[in-house]
C-alpha cells in the first residue's frame, strides 16, 4: 500500500491549512470524490476524501476527516483498499486579522489526535499546528508548522506555504510547498499547483497538480473536488 501523510488536511486541495474557522452553527464539507495517486509505479484511487469541519462557537471549529485509498492492480479485494489520515482536531482562530477583516496577519491553532486507520493496527497519534495567514489585495499568504508524534510512535515535523491568488478573482491561481521529516528517518519534499474556483459564497472547486519525492521515489498526485458550507443550526 502507498505511504501516507499523517498531517491533518484542511483547506482543499492544500496539506497545510489558512488561519480561518467556520461560523458557528456552520458546516464546511470538503469533498474529494476521486482523485489518482501514483507512488513509484505504484497505482492507486483516493476515492473519497472527506473533511468536515462544524464551527461550534465563535473562532472555533471541530474537524474530523479521513481518506479511502483503492490500489489499482485489477483486483477489488478489500484489503487493497485502506481508510488513511483519519483524525479529529479543535481549530481556533487566537488572532483575527486579515482574513477577518481586520489589520495584521491572521494566526489559529489546530490541535487533536490522528485515529487509528484500517490497515495500521489500533496506533493514534498527535498533532497540533501553528498556523500564520496574511491577505493583500492581490495576494495570500499562509505559513504552517507543525509536530506530529505518528501512530507508529515517531516524531516529524511538517513545514508547509500556500500562496493564492487575489482573492477577488473568480478563479484564483493557487500553489503550495511543503516539507515533512520523520527525525531519523522519511523526507517528503512536496509542491502542488492549481486553481480553486468560486462558484458561490457557499461552493468552490478545486483542481490541482502535486509532486512530490519522499527518500528519492517520486510521488504524483491529482486532487479535485468541492468545499461546499452551509448552516446546520442558528447560533
Amino acid at each position: 500500500m502507498l505511504a501516507i501523510r499523517d498531517l491533518a488536511e484542511a483547506y482543499r486541495p492544500f496539506d497545510s491549512t489558512d488561519a480561518s474557522v467556520v461560523d458557528e452553527g456552520v458546516l464546511e464539507l470538503e469533498v474529494q470524490p476521486v482523485g489518482w495517486l501514483r507512488e513509484g509505479r505504484a497505482d492507486a484511487l483516493v476515492t473519497p476524501a472527506i473533511v468536515a469541519n462544524l464551527g461550534v462557537m465563535p473562532r472555533w471549529e471541530i474537524v474530523v476527516q479521513g481518506r479511502n485509498i483503492v490500489a489499482l492492480d485489477g483486483t477489488v479485494d478489500p484489503e487493497e483498499t485502506e481508510l488513511v489520515d483519519t483524525g479529529a482536531f479543535l481549530k481556533g482562530v487566537v488572532r483575527e486579522g486579515s482574513l477577518q477583516g481586520a489589520r495584521g496577519p491572521s494566526v489559529a491553532t489546530e490541535f487533536g489526535v490522528l485515529l487509528p486507520t484500517s490497515n495500521d493496527g489500533s496506533g493514534v497519534g498527535a498533532t497540533i499546528v501553528a498556523i500564520v495567514s496574511q491577505q493583500w489585495p492581490l495576494a495570500t499568504v499562509h505559513l504552517n508548522v507543525a509536530p506530529i508524534w505518528s501512530r507508529d510512535d515517531h516524531v516529524e515535523l511538517f513545514v508547509g506555504a500556500i500562496g493564492e491568488g487575489p482573492k477577488a478573482w473568480v478563479v484564483r491561481p493557487v500553489a503550495e510547498m511543503f516539507v515533512e521529516k520523520q527525525f531519523g528517518g522519511d523526507l517528503v519534499v512536496s509542491g502542488l499547483a492549481g486553481a480553486i474556483w468560486r462558484v458561490t459564497d457557499e461552493l468552490s472547486l478545486d483542481l490541482a497538480f502535486r509532486r512530490a519525492g519522499e527518500n528519492g521515489t517520486p510521488i504524483s498526485e491529482v486532487r479535485a473536488g468541492f468545499t461546499w458550507a452551509f448552516r446546520v443550526y442558528s447560533s
